[in-house]
């Protein structure tokens, strides 16, 4: 795990630093392409499976369609923290390099050892998961559950596909994104206008909006709980602030990205469950177990099987952007020593970090086990929380001492301030109001990561039997070490 040498160079694409020989990341995402890793990130297994779990939590269908604003608001205001955040700190990786450069050494490895071990594997997993129910359903007609063998299998193809891809070109996969989230996004306003036929039509359930706030839960555990799978559905927000390094324009880009995505995922996300409690009563909801499924049953006819396709490209694009951005960070730590060195490394002639996206596959393939996804979106969610609190608490430190440090772009003061409670809310709540085991593990596994960290990056014991292997793995798949490609 050494350090590299940081060298600061311009913006340009080549891929060599001017002047310096040394390689680095191309700047080939322009803004477009931002928004759709954006909105196809958000845009994923959530908004098909989640929006049962926000009623079965929340309890009535009034208060699931606020719950779906408030997450959009949220995600919304975390992302314009996070865009003056990167407007500050104009590197690849997102919270780990913002509390790398704020916080110090320590509280980004703690980040940086349960994102590369965990969660964003385990996002993998979870997702590509539903890709594969969602792609292997039609070969199983009438069962109620499918071979746990077959559905593992798929996933763990899918990962190995789009690992591929992104090995191969950062404009492939960038393409794949792209390609994905159109074909997600005209699925969703076919959802709408269905929607909207229906309540055309006169079938439509409105009784259910007669008593919208019936049955509405009071407590503070439930109630994180139905934002925790709500916030699954907006998850990806941030993932443009894991590649700025390979961003054209970033200091514009960023900005405009994310004011254009967030704003349309959350409106497409809020008319799709109209659409939903529009066509399905609430008990059909509940007892559902695909519920974009059953929307489909109800409205398209025979032409339902649309809907699990548009589930299965929604999953396998979501799967590519998750990708593509947990392995950035990934490469950041090993750039900056909090991972092992071959990590930082990429491909000689395409540029791209080979080795952390092997790597990412490696821990996601062993994470893809089965598992409840509400289970997983909750406790994966409780650990995501944690992480944008204390990045928000970054952004707060600044403004504190650092009053004058020039800004291109600066948000009031009261949304870093808004974000942080709901973040502190969102950890403490389900803890407070019905604690669980579980919580306990995810917080001892955190705690776990601070020896690791003065073993292995404070003292630097590091067998010296991985060197060998690390010079020969380099010279075999022609790795090489790169520079920091900031502004």
């Amino acid at each position: 795990m050494e350090r590299s040498q940081e060298r600061d160079g311009g913006e340009g694409v080549a891929g060599r630093e001017p002047g310096g020989g040394g390689l680095r990341l191309r700047r080939e995402i322009g803004l477009w392409s931002a928004v759709s890793l954006i909105a196809g990130c958000m845009i994923g297994s959530g908004i098909f499976m989640s929006p049962q779990w926000v009623l079965v939590y929340i309890g009535s269908p009034g208060a699931s369609l606020v719950v779906w604003a408030v997450c959009g608001l949220l995600a919304m205001m975390g992302a314009l923290c996070y865009a003056e955040l990167g407007a500050l700190v104009p590197k690849s990786g997102g919270e780990y390099a913002y509390i790398l450069q704020i916080f110090g050494s320590l509280p980004a490895f703690l980040v940086i050892y349960t994102f590369v071990l965990l969660v964003r594997p385990a996002a993998i997993a979870a997702v590509s998961l539903s890709f594969a129910e969602y792609a292997v359903a039609p070969f199983y007609p009438g069962c109620s559950s499918m071979p746990q063998a077959v559905l593992k299998g798929v996933a763990a193809t899918c990962i190995l596909l789009l690992m591929l891809v992104n090995c191969w070109s950062l404009r492939l996969a960038t393409m794949l994104t792209n390609v994905c989230t159109v074909a997600k996004v005209f699925s969703l306003l076919v959802i709408m206008g269905g929607g909207a036929v229906v309540l055309g039509q006169g079938h439509g359930y409105t009784e259910a909006f007669l008593f919208a706030f019936h049955n509405t839960t009071q407590q503070a555990r439930r109630i994180g709980m139905a934002f925790y799978q709500g916030l699954w559905s907006f998850d990806g927000w941030n993932n443009v602030n894991y590649v700025v390094e390979e961003l054209k324009n970033p200091k514009q880009n960023l900005v405009w990205a994310l004011m254009i995505a967030i704003p349309l995922v959350t409106s497409l996300h809020l008319l799709v469950n109209l659409s939903y409690l529009l066509v399905l009563s609430p008990s059909e909801i509940l007892s559902s177990d695909a519920m974009a499924v059953s929307w489909g049953n109800q409205v398209l006819g025979a032409w339902a099987w649309l809907v699990p396709l548009a589930v299965t490209l929604s999953t396998f694009g979501s799967v590519n952007g998750t990708f593509f951005g947990g392995s950035r960070v990934c490469y950041v730590a090993a750039r900056e020593g909090h991972m092992p060195q071959l990590l930082s490394m990429v491909h000689v002639h395409r540029l791209t970090p080979t080795p952390a996206l092997i790597f990412t596959t490696a821990v996601a393939l062993v994470l893809v086990l089965p598992g409840n996804f509400s289970t997983i979106v909750n406790f994966l969610s409780f650990l995501g929380w944690i992480t944008y609190g204390t990045t928000i608490g970054c952004l707060l430190y600044l403004r504190i001492k650092k009053k004058n440090l020039p800004r291109p772009y600066k948000v009031p003061t009261i949304i870093p301030v808004i974000m942080l409670l709901a973040s502190l809310y969102l950890v403490l709540a389900p803890i407070i109001d019905h604690p669980q085991i579980e919580f306990l593990y995810i917080f001892l596994f955190l705690l776990s990561g601070i020896p690791v960290y003065f073993l292995l990056v404070y003292f630097q014991c590091q067998p010296k039997w991985l060197q060998m292997p690390t010079l020969y793995l380099q010279l075999l798949l022609e790795f090489a070490p790169t520079v920091k490609n900031v502004d």
